[in-house]
Order: C-alpha cells, then structure tokens, then sequence
C-alpha cells in the first residue's frame, strides 16, 4: 500500500496546522481521491487544511484532553468511511518549565494530550483493522522521545511514554498485519516553535532573526525542518511493511 496504490481511508489528528495540515497536503491532491477525515479544537483551521482537496473529507472537532474523544472520533470516522486505512497521531504540545516549576496539572495536561491521547485512539483503531485485515498507525513524536533536555520534562517524559506505546503496540499487533512507527523530529518550523522563538526573544532581548538563526545553527543539518519534511517521512510507511521503528529526523541527506 502506498499514497498511489489506492483509495485511503485517512484519520488525522492535530490536522488544523503545521504538521498536521502539512501531511492533509501531501495527501488531499491524489487522483485516487484519499478520504480523509481531520480533527483539531479549531474548526476554521481545519477547514482551511483541507480547502481543495477532491476526495471525500470529514471535520471533527474535538479535544483531546476529553478521555471519550478518541474512541467517539474512531467511531464516527468508521461510521462514515467504513473502516480507517491510517491512523496518523500527530496531535501534540509542550511548555517550557523547570521541574520546579512544573506543577501538577502542566504534568497531567501534557501526558494527556501527548501520551495518552495516542493511546485511546491506538486502544479504539485496533478492533477497525483487525476486521478489514490490517492497517497503518504513524506517531508524530519528537526528537524529546529520544532522548532529554532541560526545561521540558513533562514534554520530554510524555513523548519518551509515546514512543514506548508505539514498540509496545508494533509487537503486539505485528502478526495482525497493523503497522505502528513513529517519525522523532528535532525542532520543526510549526505554530509550537514559534511559542518558543517567543518565549526565548522575551527572555534574551535578542531578535526573532537572532533567535532562529542561533535555533537553527544548535541543529544537525544548520537548519530547523519544514513540516512538509515529516509529513513526507510519516507517508513513506505507507510504501512498506516497516514497524516498531523511531525514525529519528534532523534534516541531514539520506533519511
């Protein structure tokens, strides 16, 4: 299965901008005419993400901190596609905080949304594709999945949680022909980076051009990805029978 292969039946969370609108991009102009089904909190985002797209598409608003969203999103996606082909987990945020300064309910927001979240919606996908054969599961996670930093422990401990949700699930559901893998950027050019570009020019003093550019000299490649580059990695698992991998991006040749 591939994006040229066949008609998809897509779910994908966090869809309304950055990331999440970059990969209804790569998907809403195939001929074969994807259905795709977005949910965000925002309903003018998500419009906006799938304006121009000639297959089928279906709003959901929702929030995920609600623990019923998933399961009532898989529902309604299966209600109106008939099944989900992809399910792409890509809804997700982080605050900058010391521990000292990470109070309790920064803690549960962000395990909710970033961990837990991913899970119901994996524990809600899994009876779907069991009943049409197989399917594909894609994690949007984070460089912070991988390994720590300071200042984002809430961050760093819930995408390190959503990456071991995903080997978990990919040994699990191997043998029923359901693929999980999650792709692991370093800092990408999104709605989220900014808040941190924000954060930093108001804590320095120094521009916002000062404050990229020492942002994009710390990374691998000298540079920050575009959301088109991991929406173009989370769509290449749709070429293969790949699982359980954590596909580390930095924006270097050859990933």
């Amino acid at each position: 299965m591939s994006i040229d292969d066949r008609q998809l039946r897509v779910l994908i969370t966090g869809a309304g901008r950055g990331i999440g609108r970059a990969i209804v991009s790569a998907l809403k102009g195939s001929p074969l005419e994807h259905r795709i089904a977005v949910t965000a909190r925002t309903e003018s985002e998500l419009r906006e993400s799938i304006e121009g797209a000639i297959g089928e598409t279906f709003i959901i608003t929702g929030d995920l901190l609600d623990s019923r969203a998933p399961a009532m999103i898989v529902e309604e996606v299966v209600r109106r596609f008939g099944g989900i082909d992809l399910l792409v987990l890509n809804a997700g945020d982080g605050v900058a905080a010391t521990i000292e300064a990470t109070d309790d309910e920064l803690w549960r927001k962000t395990m909710e949304l970033n961990a837990s979240a991913p899970f119901r919606f994996i524990r809600a996908v899994i009876p779907v594709m069991r009943r049409q054969g197989g399917g594909k599961i894609v994690i949007v996670a984070s460089e912070a999945g991988l390994q720590g930093a300071p200042n984002v422990a809430a961050y760093t401990a819930s995408k390190h949680a959503v990456v071991g949700l995903m080997r978990s699930a990919s040994a699990e559901l191997a043998r029923e022909k359901i693929t999980v893998n999650a792709v692991c950027p370093i800092f990408v050019d999104t709605p989220m980076m900014q808040r941190s570009v924000d954060a930093a020019v108001a804590r320095t003093g120094k521009s916002e051009t000062e404050t990229r550019a020492a942002l994009a000299a710390k990374q691998p490649a000298g540079r920050v990805l575009t959301p088109e580059e991991v929406a173009s990695a989370v769509l290449s698992y749709l070429g293969n029978e790949i699982t359980g991998e954590a596909k580390f991006l930095d924006g270097r040749a050859g990933e």
